[in-house]
């Protein structure tokens, strides 16, 4: 099958934009943290490469490569997370964009290998309860392929969660991935991750008795968004 040249560099724009806006939003620190993007008619995702600062990124240096890992366009290595990325498109077949960060609030719960409760309505409007948290990666795990291993933790998590209603987990000891419909909507999600993360850990401060709010409420708020019946903004895909 030949390639759509345009689609894929419609691709490699998108990721790159998407990955821009990480540093935009004070989610990376360093070259820390990575989007992808996905062209499921081509077989092919595009990735932040490995390493390189933000300010040193471009459109085309976005690295492309297909659903076996095989670089089939540049010279530069993708990121170091891609088999992560990768098996989580197998899996998740309705997402088009994934997010990996180490952004401050979201990775302190991960590094307390602790989910993300639903403390308040900013949390419902996102999240469909709690963000989860995986188990901690197992000796024999660490010592096959890590990213691939990362996945699998992921997708044992998921076997009780819904990954369109919860567009994110906290990988325990090490940090968040977020994913969406595109680029961009992964990374409102890692942005609306660390937002209730931030918000939960102030909140605990204040009240270290807090409970996650009644289910009704947050029923209301996912739902008005999300669901069916859906009525909040001036189309179904806005965002706020």
């Amino acid at each position: 099958m030949a390639i759509d040249r345009s689609a894929i560099r419609a691709l490699q724009e998108r990721v790159y934009q998407a990955n821009i806006s990480l540093r935009d939003h004070g989610l990376v620190t360093a070259t820390f943290g990575n989007v992808s993007g996905i062209d499921r008619a081509n077989g092919i995702v595009a990735i932040k490469p490995s390493g390189v600062p933000y300010d040193q990124l471009t459109p085309d240096k976005m690295v492309l490569v297909d659903f076996d890992y095989n670089v089939i366009e540049g010279d530069l290595n993708p990121s170091s997370d891609t088999k992560t990325h990768v098996m989580l498109y197998r899996a998740f077949g309705e997402i088009g964009g994934i997010v990996h960060t180490h952004s401050t609030y979201a990775t302190a719960w991960a590094q307390a290998m602790k989910p993300l409760p639903c403390y308040g309505t900013t949390h419902a409007d996102i999240f469909y309860g709690e963000v989860p948290c995986t188990e901690v990666m197992r000796e024999e795990q660490i010592k096959r392929d890590y990213e691939e291993e990362t996945a699998v933790q992921i997708l044992e998590t998921f076997q009780h969660y819904d990954y369109r209603q919860i567009p994110g987990v906290l990988v325990a000891c090490h940090g968040p991935f977020s994913w969406g419909d595109t680029p961009s909507a992964a990374v409102y999600h890692g942005l609306m991750l660390e937002t209730t993360a931030q918000m939960a850990s102030i909140a605990l401060g204040i009240n270290p008795r807090l409970a996650p709010i009644k289910q009704s409420l947050a029923d209301k708020h996912y739902l008005r968004k999300h669901g069916k019946n859906a009525y909040y903004g001036q189309n179904k895909e806005e965002k706020e």
